[in-house]
């Protein structure tokens, strides 16, 4: 498990730990699971789904790295 962020400009709309992340890249759909290497992405209009929850999302950016994710969208 790691620690995942997502927050918008105004929010913190989750803070916790998650077995899985899946996101909608530029390039397409990927998931990040433990031990994920460090990778920092451009999000498109899709939906975040963190252990099953959704998070519908305009756009944004990542970074992963030590087992921690940190998310900033536009809802």
């Amino acid at each position: 498990m790691f620690n995942v962020t997502l927050l918008d400009q105004a929010h913190v709309i989750f803070d916790g730990v998650a077995k899985s992340v899946i996101l909608p890249g530029d390039e397409g759909e990927f998931e990040v699971l433990d031990f994920h290497k460090p990778v920092v992405s451009s999000l498109a209009r899709g939906e975040i789904i963190i252990d099953n929850m959704g998070f519908p999302i305009a756009r944004g950016i990542m970074r992963f790295r030590k087992d921690q994710m940190t998310v900033l969208v536009e809802l």
